[in-house]
């Protein structure tokens, strides 16, 4: 992978056989199956280097680069989608995309902040680490921010709380639910007893004053 100014340039070889043993074998000499495909074009099988491409991996999905690609003229492209074995990146799609054109990709959500009900013996359970969007590959972003420092226990952030960019258009219905805060169930099951403990008394109480 290389650095061409502000553009990212990952090389890819060929792939001219495509059985279960050539896999394996690209696996094992450091490189991972993937291809390339967009509407215009046909899908071209090749290689990319695994440790290369995991660097871009962690940039998000959304950062486009130059896919220089064997014998040919490099192209601009998304990743698609990453498929994985045991943790294991063994397999990625990339797309080749236009600049002008429109393209729907999945963001990784960036949860910011220190929920105010953990403060209180709340945990913060994180539903969606990512959503569809879409938009011009210039305009996507790396990462969809959100904060959840206001969060309290019993609250709930939803799709309808994510204020995006009006040249973004988000894939997802609004009452979905991406992060709350809940009372751990150990916690919630102690007040249970407690409240039950508390209405027997209560109801001995009751009996004897009769």
């Amino acid at each position: 992978m290389t650095s061409k100014g502000n553009n990212v340039q990952l090389n890819a070889d060929i792939r001219n056989e495509f059985t279960r043993a050539s896999r394996r074998r690209i696996r094992q000499n450091g490189g991972i199956p993937a291809v390339v495909y967009g509407s215009d074009t046909e899908s071209i099988p090749v290689s990319v280097n695994l440790k290369e491409t995991t660097k871009l991996l962690h940039t998000g999905r959304s950062e486009v680069f130059d896919l220089q690609i064997q014998g040919s003229d490099s192209v601009p492209v998304l990743i698609k989608d990453i498929q994985k074995r045991d943790g294991n990146v063994v397999h990625v799609d990339f797309l080749h995309i236009s600049m002008n054109k429109s393209v729907r990709v999945k963001i990784a959500l960036d949860y910011q902040g220190t929920a105010k009900g953990t403060k209180t013996g709340g945990i913060l359970q994180i539903q969606e680490t990512e959503l569809e969007v879409e938009g011009l590959p210039g305009d996507l972003p790396t990462t969809i921010e959100i904060d959840v420092s206001e969060l309290e226990v019993g609250d709930k952030l939803t799709v309808a709380d994510i204020k995006l960019p009006t040249e973004i258009t988000l894939h997802a219905t609004g009452e979905e639910v991406l992060a709350s805060v809940i009372i751990p169930r150990a916690v919630e099951a102690a007040e249970t007893d407690t409240v039950d403990e508390e209405t027997d008394k209560e109801a001995n109480e009751t009996e004897d004053q009769e």
